[in-house]
């Protein structure tokens, strides 16, 4: 059984800051890619950043000069620092993470409750 629980959501002003942080917990072997989804009001889930095992980081364009994510592979952590927010950055944030839960197993993906980010203009 795998567990991720996500802090640091809140609200902020427009052209400030927030940290989410995502831990993994439970059953794991090994942690391949993690990452951040996030879902804004009426719009679909949309990828934000995703960073692998190794620590290549990729972002959406929209966050790309303003976000940056990291990992601990020792705590099973990613974490996820927003500056320069704005209010299109609105929206319930994902951690998510594919997970083997043993040696030579498949990874699986598993993801977090959410945690709400709101930008106030």
């Amino acid at each position: 059984q795998v567990q991720l629980v996500e802090s640091g959501g809140g609200l902020v002003q427009a052209g400030g800051s927030l940290r989410l942080s995502c831990a993994a917990s439970g059953s794991i072997f090994s942690i391949n890619t993690m990452g951040w989804y996030r879902r804004a009001p009426g719009k679909q889930r949309e990828l934000v950043a995703t960073i692998t095992s190794g620590s290549s980081a990729n972002y959406a364009d929209s966050v790309k000069v303003r976000f940056t994510i990291s990992r601990d592979n020792a705590k099973n952590t990613v974490t996820l620092q927003m500056n320069s927010l704005k209010p299109e950055d609105t929206g319930v944030y994902y951690c998510h993470a594919a997970v083997a839960r043993q040696y030579a197993g498949s990874y699986y993906n598993h993801w977090g409750q959410g945690t709400q980010v709101t930008v106030s203009s």
